[in-house]
């Protein structure tokens, strides 16, 4: 996921894009648990994705307050 495609997203589309991420964060952490995971990157992908869209939606949320 670009940020360029991540900023032109509305808060309400971010949000629910961060809900999505979340659950699949969890259950990649499940299944390295158990030893399932095929695809090891996917981990940090979907970290850095979070990070990106939450820092798209603070800087959302200091744009509207200013």
């Amino acid at each position: 996921m670009k940020a360029s495609d991540v900023r032109a997203k509305t808060s309400d589309e971010l949000k629910d894009s961060l809900e999505g991420l979340k659950k699949e964060q969890f259950n990649l952490r499940f299944q390295r648990a158990t030893g399932q995971l095929e695809n090891t990157a996917r981990v940090r992908q979907v970290r850095r994705d979070i990070a990106r869209i939450q820092t798209v939606l603070r800087d959302k949320r200091m744009s509207d307050n200013a």
